[in-house]
C-alpha cells in the first residue's frame, strides 16, 4: 500500500466516522479495492446507550418514562447486555422502529402488558415498507429498549418479554 493510499484512507475513514455520527448510525462496514491483491476493509462503529428521546407527539410521552423506568427499578438488569436476555425480541432487519401503528395512535404494547405469541409488538419501516414485528412468545413486556422513530440494526434487541 502506497503513501497515497494511506493518506486517502485516513480521509476516507474520517469521512465514514462523520457519516456515522451525522446519520445516527452505530456501525458502517466498507471494503475498498485498489487492485487484485490490494484492498482496505474498514469497520467504523460506536457503542450507544439507548435512551428514549422526547417526542413532540403526545402519544410518545408515556414511552420515555417507561423506557427509563428500569434504570431506577433494576440497575443490575441495565448493566447486563439485553441482547443476551432469553426473552429479548431481536430486530429481524435494519430500519426505523415505530411503537404505534401511526402517528397519534396508541402504542402496540406497554411495559407490564401481557402479550400472546404472534401479537404485533411494534413495526419496523424498511425501504418504505412497514413490517409488523410479532411477539415470539407469550409473556409480559418487561422492557422496551427502543424509542419511537429510532433507527435499529439487524439483531438489535427491541424489547424484553418474560
Amino acid at each position: 500500500m502506497s503513501k497515497d493510499h494511506t493518506t486517502a484512507d485516513v480521509a476516507f475513514i474520517q469521512a465514514l466516522a462523520e457519516l456515522l455520527n451525522s446519520n445516527d448510525l452505530t456501525e458502517i462496514s466498507v471494503k475498498r479495492e485498489y487492485g487484485e491483491n490490494d484492498a482496505l476493509n474498514v469497520k467504523v462503529s460506536k457503542q450507544t446507550q439507548m435512551v428514549a428521546a422526547p417526542a413532540a407527539a403526545p402519544q410518545a410521552a408515556p414511552v420515555a418514562p417507561q423506557a427509563s423506568a428500569p434504570v431506577t427499578a433494576a440497575p443490575a438488569l441495565i448493566s447486563a447486555d439485553p441482547a443476551e436476555h432469553p426473552g429479548a425480541v431481536a430486530s429481524p432487519m435494519v430500519g426505523t422502529a415505530y411503537l404505534s401503528p401511526e402517528p397519534g395512535a396508541a402504542p402496540f404494547v406497554a411495559i407490564g402488558q401481557a402479550v400472546t405469541a404472534g401479537q404485533t409488538v411494534l413495526i419496523i419501516e424498511a425501504m418504505k415498507t412497514m413490517n409488523q414485528i410479532p411477539a415470539p412468545a407469550s409473556g409480559t413486556i418487561k422492557r422496551i429498549l427502543v424509542a419511537d422513530g429510532t433507527p435499529v440494526e439487524y439483531g438489535a434487541p427491541l424489547m424484553i418479554i418474560e
